[in-house]
């Protein structure tokens, strides 16, 4: 039987700091940004939005190095503003994390294409963008939104994974730009009689999960929100277990992830629910005498 915990704690461990971070940074996000908050048809939109996304960079290649400019400019810009709202609104301290990123990029990544950069660097940048995409979106997101965008990112990414493979195309076009978009980790324990020594996942996974957690964490507070956390964890490991042992394709991660949250969080509605219906009591008969 083969399985790997690396990629489990790892999930786990970068939903738990977006999570608690998240008490930190979110009243001073709300306050510099002023972000307002999707609706449900938002929330489909931006579903559809990725898709297409998704689609022009297989299908139109000539649009690949867009995206990967806007990319960069993304994380850059997540980087100021993060350094910059935290170090007291002090710009020249803002600009340096995102200065030393790009020419880490360009000069071991792309020019070089040096293993510092591709096994560890590129990992740790990913991780990083994980969790600042997460803080910087989550306070967009409703209950009611997150719950339909959490169907709705995973009925595509079932799609665009396991049937068209579409996704599968796209990652390794953005793993061929040297873009840290995916999070790429040694099995622990080894499997190399597999053929297969290392696991990776999407930075969308991470952003998945974290959001799922600290909406939970809104809406149930800090223990129910790690249980859940916990739970992700559990069924993504029994996942990766099987495609480890059996199945061995690339495979949806949201599903690995929501299939852990879902059960837990429709038993704590129904919990909820039945304990907060009122009791129904028969009127109360009023004794008249006559005297």
């Amino acid at each position: 039987m083969y399985f790997d915990i690396t990629m489990p704690l790892t999930l786990f461990a970068v939903t738990l700091v977006a999570l608690f971070a998240n008490q930190k940074t979110e009243g001073k996000l709300k306050e510099n940004l002023q972000e307002r908050q999707m609706g449900v048809w938002d929330a489909a939109l931006l579903v559809g939005v990725m898709s297409v996304m998704i689609y022009l960079i297989v299908f139109v290649r000539e649009i690949t190095y867009v995206l990967m400019v806007l990319y960069l400019f993304a994380y850059s810009m997540l980087l100021f503003t993060f350094t910059y709202l935290f170090s007291k609104s002090r710009w020249y301290l803002g600009i340096l994390p995102p200065a030393v990123f790009i020419l880490l990029y360009v000069f071991l990544g792309v020019l070089r294409d040096d293993p510092l950069w591709t096994y560890y660097l590129a990992n740790i940048f990913g991780l990083v963008f994980a969790v600042l995409i997460t803080l910087y979106l989550v306070g967009l997101f409703t209950w009611k939104t997150t719950a339909i965008f959490g169907v709705l990112i995973t009925v595509m990414d079932i799609i665009l994974v396991l049937v068209t493979r579409t996704m599968v195309e796209a990652a390794k076009v953005a793993v061929g730009l040297k873009l840290p978009v995916m999070v790429s980790l040694p099995l622990i324990p080894p499997a190399s009689e597999l053929g297969v020594s290392m696991m990776s996942l999407g930075l969308g996974d991470f952003f998945f999960a974290g959001l799922l957690g600290i909406q939970t964490f809104k809406k149930y507070g800090k223990r129910f929100a790690i249980v859940c956390a916990a739970a992700m964890t559990v069924s993504f490991f029994s996942f990766e277990t099987a495609l480890l042992n059996y199945w061995r394709i690339p495979f949806a991660g949201t599903l690995m992830i929501i299939c852990g949250w879902a059960p837990l969080v429709i038993w704590k509605q129904l919990t909820v629910r039945k304990s907060t219906v009122p009791e129904l009591r028969t009127p109360a008969v009023r004794q008249i005498t006559s005297g």
